[in-house]
């Protein structure tokens, strides 16, 4: 062999070797890549969990609900729980507290109105679970169950978004050991 040939030859075996090399090194990064994400999305599935767990437990404290205080209920005004509107970007969490004056004089008149007790609030899917836990017990008379509704002002493009995130209410309410009661249900 002459000595371009075998220099040119040296040369093409040199750079097979550093293209071998870097895409050795290319694939080494991605599998560390991959294996970076999957250690953060477990890391984040644990964090989930635990919020879930302490939101579980502050929830505990507020008593199985008893169907026999809301049955007759029909109207979502006069349902005295939590209730949830939902909505195709957002949820509308209402709550009524409770009335803390023991006397029934001047009940739901002018000086004590039940609207003075109603609460609204708009908050994301993301916020449900932390925003349920922080609801006082006082605000639970029926035990521990939530009211949940389409919202009837949705535009008929958005219904199948409005019906998935109920779908994803519910099943966030029944992880956390809620019962739902769907409206209009009856």
């Amino acid at each position: 062999m002459t000595a371009p040939l075998r220099t040119k030859g040296f040369w093409v075996l040199a750079l097979f070797l550093l293209l071998t090399l870097s895409a050795c090194r290319k694939a080494e990064q991605a599998a560390g890549g991959v294996a970076q994400k999957a250690k953060n999305a477990e890391d984040q599935a644990q964090a989930t969990a635990a919020k879930r767990g302490q939101e579980r437990a502050e929830l505990a404290a507020i008593p199985l609900p008893t169907k026999s205080l809301y049955v007759d209920v029909t109207d979502p005004w006069a349902w005295a729980n939590p209730f949830i509107v939902v909505g195709p970007d957002m949820l509308t969490l209402r709550i009524t507290l409770a009335d803390v004056n023991p006397s029934s004089m001047g009940e739901g008149t002018f000086l004590r109105p039940a609207n003075a007790r109603r609460q609204e609030m708009q908050l994301r899917l993301s916020d449900l679970g932390r925003a349920v836990a922080a609801i006082p017990a006082i605000a639970w008379p029926y035990g521990r169950v939530i009211a949940v509704a389409q919202s009837p002002a949705a535009r008929p493009q958005d219904r199948p978004t409005v019906r998935r995130n109920a779908a994803a209410v519910i099943g966030q309410l029944n992880g956390l050991g809620i019962t739902v009661e769907e409206w209009p249900g009856r």
